[in-house]
C-alpha cells in the first residue's frame, strides 16, 4: 500500500485527502499512520449532495454520509475509519489537521490553509497499522501573519469577533433575524471577508446548509 494508492481511494469516492501523518503518543491512536480525508472548497459538495442521506430528510445528513463513505474506503484498504463526530473519547483532529497540513489558527478560530483559505473541513480519518514514507512536512506560515487589514474582524455586522474572543450569542442572535439573511445564505461575513482561498469560497447551497446545522446546534444548547 502506498500513499498515491490510499489518496486514489479517498478521492474516488468523492473527497479529498487531506494530508497524512505518524502519531505521537498523545494524538490518542496506536496507529503506525493516519491519513485524513474531507473537503476542499465546494468541489466535494456535489458527491454528498446526490447521496440517499442528502435526500432522505434524516437527521445528521452529511456525518451519515461521512460514516458510510469513510468507512467503505477503510474497508477497501484495511484501515480502522476514525470521526470527529463520534465520541467520547473526542480525537483531536484540529491537532491532527496541523501535523498533516500548513493549517493555522485564524483570528475568528477556524484553521486557515495558505492555498484554501478557511473554505475546508475534515470528515474523517483512516488510521493504519503501518508506517508509510511520507512527504516532508508542508512549513508555510499563516496568511494571517502578513495581513495587516484584518477584515475578518471588522466585517461581521453585530462585532461578534474581537481577538481572541467570539460572542456566539450575538452571532446567533443577528442569523435568527432577517437581518441575518445574508449570512444564512451565502456563508458567515467576517468568513467571506477574509482575502485568502476566495476562489475556493462555498457554494450558497453548501454555505446555507453549514449555517443551518450551526443554528440548529445553538439552538440545541439552550
Amino acid at each position: 500500500m502506498t500513499l498515491a494508492e490510499i489518496r486514489a481511494a479517498i478521492e474516488a469516492r468523492g473527497l479529498s485527502y487531506r494530508g497524512a501523518f505518524h502519531p505521537a503518543a498523545d494524538d490518542l491512536t496506536d496507529a503506525g499512520a493516519v491519513v485524513l480525508a474531507g473537503f476542499i472548497g465546494s468541489s466535494n459538495w456535489r458527491h454528498f449532495e446526490e447521496s440517499a442521506e442528502a435526500r432522505d430528510g434524516e437527521p445528521d445528513a452529511l456525518d451519515r454520509w461521512s460514516f458510510r463513505i469513510i468507512g467503505a474506503v477503510a474497508d477497501e484498504l484495511g484501515a480502522a475509519a476514525l470521526f470527529p463526530f463520534i465520541g467520547p473519547p473526542w480525537l483531536p483532529f484540529l491537532r491532527w489537521a496541523q501535523k498533516a497540513e500548513p493549517l493555522h489558527p485564524s483570528p475568528i478560530g477556524m484553521l486557515i490553509h495558505p492555498d484554501w483559505g478557511l473554505w475546508h473541513s475534515f470528515r474523517g480519518a483512516l488510521a493504519f497499522q503501518e508506517r508509510f514514507d511520507l512527504p516532508a512536512q508542508d512549513r508555510r506560515p499563516s496568511p494571517c501573519d502578513s495581513c495587516s487589514d484584518k477584515p475578518c474582524l471588522t466585517t461581521c455586522p453585530v462585532a461578534a469577533f474581537k481577538k481572541n474572543s467570539y460572542d456566539v450569542a450575538a452571532c446567533v442572535a443577528h442569523i435568527e433575524t432577517t437581518q441575518g439573511g445574508d449570512c444564512m445564505n451565502e456563508g458567515c461575513r467576517a468568513r467571506r471577508a477574509c482575502p485568502v482561498g476566495a476562489a475556493y469560497r462555498y457554494s450558497p447551497e453548501q454555505a446555507n446548509f453549514h449555517m443551518r446545522a450551526f443554528r440548529r446546534a445553538q439552538r440545541n444548547w439552550r
